[in-house]
């Protein structure tokens, strides 16, 4: 055909480069052994039936200097840069030894940045924190560890107690072992002062209040309160003990804790905890009815039972603001009260001793009024009827006189406190003897059988005996008769 080259000889069936390239047939741009199936075709070849129709490329040059082109960028890889070569014994270590240096800035930086600690800490449950939940643990020990923190620990299973997951509101118990997370720290805020505690009383205050003790120990103070001063504030009530409280540190870091209360007119034994452990101890024992709390008490008239046991439930009474109580056999909640008459005075007055089995509000002024015989001095529940002419005062002759509860470190706090004046000389008065006043408890009541013991239970089993007998014979000869 007119002018028309003759056809190259080719070496595989997609076009590869022949004799003229100037490399041996078989044999790929690379220098390689090519696929003679395939060929040495790269994805951006293009069909030797194309190739008459781009004999230049877009930009002008010829066909084959094009493919040149080609080759050469192959040989430098992707974005004209040269292919991956591996690195050399030599150049390992130098590679390895900059990867850290590299590294340890971009660490240190994250680090600081969170303010995270990589150490886990375990924290041992003190005999002090026996009982209290995890989330007030983390306030005492760790304060800096918001809620927030702890909700979170909890949530990602992050916070453990002896190896179990634990939430914020679990109970610990002494001994164990509480995994905690990492800190994590708060920004950098400007060191706060160190809280001091002010003691807002005035010395004659704090000598009024240590005067009131009359026991104390590393757990446990008990005082004696006084007539007329209430347990805790309220609506103009500026003078209580909780106030006083700051006067009873001693060596101590923390002020006592209440645990019980008294009226504000009953005089006696209160209890009070020196630290977080015996008051958590404490509570549990009035909770559980264990504590025994002994009263003396004068009241009107003389009890028909000298020994017994009031139960009347007891509720608010409607219309006095939660003042005052009243015996609801409907609503009510159950209330119990033991009585025991000391002595008597005719039948114009008798001192009686009172032992609560709960503790409800005014429970042994509401009983006392509710059997006929109300305290003397207690005008809210007795009226007019509760006082006593001539020389007995008009205070009320209500007193705690004995407090007995186990003690958190083994062993019991059993403290009696000395009557006021106006309830020693109303007693004294009326002519009653105050040594008979302490009498045992059920408990300490020694109920081992005497010898005259044994010898009446024998006579009275005899008798018995004797008198079975007779009824036999009885029953046998009225059967003869018939």
């Amino acid at each position: 055909m007119k002018g028309r080259p003759p056809a190259r000889p080719s070496t595989g069936a997609t076009g590869g480069k022949g004799p003229r390239d100037g490399k041996p047939a078989g044999r790929s741009a690379s220098g390689k052994p090519s696929d003679k199936r395939f060929g040495d075709k790269k994805p951006g070849d293009k069909k030797p039936a194309d190739r008459k129709f781009d004999r230049k490329s877009a930009d002008g040059k010829p066909g084959r200097a094009r493919g040149r082109a080609k080759a050469a960028s192959a040989r430098k890889g992707e974005g004209g840069k040269p292919p991956f070569k591996p690195r050399t014994k030599a150049a390992a270590p130098a590679a390895a030894k900059a990867a850290p240096a590299a590294a340890k800035p971009v660490a240190a930086k994250s680090s600081a940045a969170k303010g995270v600690s990589l150490d886990v800490r375990q924290f041992r449950v003190a005999a002090d924190d026996d009982g209290i939940r995890l989330d007030r643990w983390f306030q005492r020990h760790l304060p800096d560890v918001g809620f927030n923190i702890v909700s979170r620990w909890s949530r990602t299973g992050q916070l453990r107690v002896d190896g179990a997951r634990a939430a914020p509101g679990d109970r610990i118990v002494e001994g164990q072992t509480i995994r905690v997370p990492p800190a994590e720290a708060r920004p950098d805020m400007p060191e706060k002062a160190k809280r001091v505690r002010v003691i807002d009383l005035t010395p004659d205050e704090i000598a009024y209040a240590q005067e009131m003790v009359i026991h104390r120990d590393a757990q446990a103070i008990v005082i004696n309160k006084p007539p007329g001063l209430a347990t805790q504030g309220g609506t103009k009530t500026d003078e209580h003990v909780d106030k006083l409280l700051d006067a009873l540190l001693f060596d101590s870091e923390s002020r006592p804790k209440l645990v019980h209360r008294l009226d504000k007119d009953t005089s006696g034994a209160l209890l009070l905890a020196r630290t977080s452990r015996s008051a958590a101890h404490f509570a549990k024992t009035f909770s559980s009815r264990t504590a025994r709390k002994v009263y003396w008490a004068l009241v009107i008239g003389v009890p028909s039972i000298n020994d017994g046991m009031i139960e009347l439930p007891l509720a608010k009474q409607p219309g006095t603001g939660g003042e005052k109580m009243h015996v609801d056999e409907e609503e009510g909640m159950p209330a119990r009260t033991r009585y025991r008459v000391i002595e008597r005075a005719g039948n114009r007055a008798a001192w009686v001793e009172l032992q609560p089995y709960t503790g409800r509000t005014h429970q042994l002024r509401v009983h006392l009024a509710a059997i006929g015989h109300p305290i003397v001095g207690d005008g809210k529940y007795g009226g007019k009827d509760s006082f006593l002419t001539g020389s007995i005062s008009r205070k009320m002759h209500l007193h705690a006189r004995r407090i007995r509860v186990d003690h958190p470190d083994g062993g019991r706090v059993d403290v009696m406190a000395d009557l006021p004046t106006h309830f020693a000389n109303s007693l004294e008065d009326l002519g009653f003897d105050l040594s008979l006043g302490d009498m045992p408890l059920d408990d300490e009541i020694d109920r081992t059988p005497t010898r005259e013991d044994e010898k009446k239970f024998a006579r009275q089993h005899a008798k018995q005996v004797r008198k079975d007998r007779k009824g036999e014979r009885r029953s046998r000869g009225g059967g003869r008769g018939e």
